[in-house]
């Protein structure tokens, strides 16, 4: 049994050690929102926080999340910050296909959480895992930014 505390809540597995902690939430725990892109850690689709940290679910086994918290599209609204970057990326109308934003969302919350107030290459290196075939990078600068002033604000 693989003990790890996914959005709040403890969950036990049986599930073998080395499965992608990917198809333990997707399959196992139904938690959809995390994404499937490319299989090797290149897309960011997968993106997940493990103990606050933006991690890629397709290339971390399930026993690297043992004993650990892991937060996942579906948990990121309990924070301040996570609250704080939806209502960005409502805002600014983001998404287009919206396949990659899950992704594109939790790797936003950690580098907001890590950094208050990020510049333009804050946002470009915490974000150039992320990739966006439909291009949205502009978007997703702006809704950093927004986000990042209403939390300063205390929005």
């Amino acid at each position: 049994m693989i003990k790890l505390t996914v959005n709040g809540k403890a969950v036990s597995l049986d599930a073998d050690p080395t499965m992608p902690l990917l198809w333990a939430l997707r399959e196992d725990l139904q938690l959809t929102g995390t994404k499937f892109g490319c299989g090797m850690a290149l897309c960011g689709a997968c993106t997940v926080h493990l103990d606050g940290q933006p991690v890629r679910s397709c290339s971390t086994p399930i026993s690297a999340a043992a004993g650990k918290k892991v937060t996942t599209i579906e948990g990121v609204a309990a924070t301040k910050t996570g609250k704080a970057v939806q209502a960005a990326w409502t805002r600014i109308d983001v998404p287009q296909c919206g396949y990659c934003q899950s992704g594109q969302i939790m790797s936003a919350c950690a580098l907001l959480a890590a950094k208050k107030s990020p510049n333009d290459a804050d946002i470009d290196n915490a974000m150039s895992g992320n990739i966006c075939r439909c291009g949205t990078y502009n978007q997703i600068r702006a809704a950093i930014k927004d986000a990042s002033v209403n939390l300063a604000k205390g929005a």
